[in-house]
């Protein structure tokens, strides 16, 4: 079974920047669509971009030009940049895949989850 693996989170001052990795392992699909999500406390889990097998991507309006989502293929890794860093930002932040498909922020579409790592925002 794919296994998704989160790194990177942390806590950083506002304005500050962060880049969250997601190692990919026990490939069982040839294509994936994958994608970023995140809970904050007593919220629900929200969409934050997305990447899909055709690798355009997706972003939620909340994080558009500050996060990028980009795959490096040869090391088997997703990753989220993210910069410009908002008090709203902080959550736990999820990795999450599914065979062939679009990039899309609809958590029901996904498979494969990682287990979270936490991102701080504080002043």
């Amino acid at each position: 079974q794919l296994q998704l693996m989160e790194s990177g989170g942390g806590s950083v001052q506002i304005g500050g920047s962060l880049r969250l990795s997601c190692e990919i392992s026990r490939y069982v699909y040839r294509s994936y669509f994958m994608g970023w999500f995140r809970q904050a406390p007593g919220k629900e889990r929200e969409g934050v971009a997305s990447i899909g097998s055709d690798s355009r991507t997706m972003y939620a309006d909340s994080v558009k030009g500050r996060f990028t989502i980009f795959k490096d293929n040869p090391k088997d890794t997703l990753y989220l940049e993210m910069n410009n860093l908002k008090p709203e930002d902080t959550a736990i932040y999820y990795c999450a895949a599914n065979s062939w498909g679009p990039a899309t922020l609809r958590s029901t579409e996904y498979l494969h989850w990682g287990q979270g790592t936490q991102v701080t925002v504080s002043s």
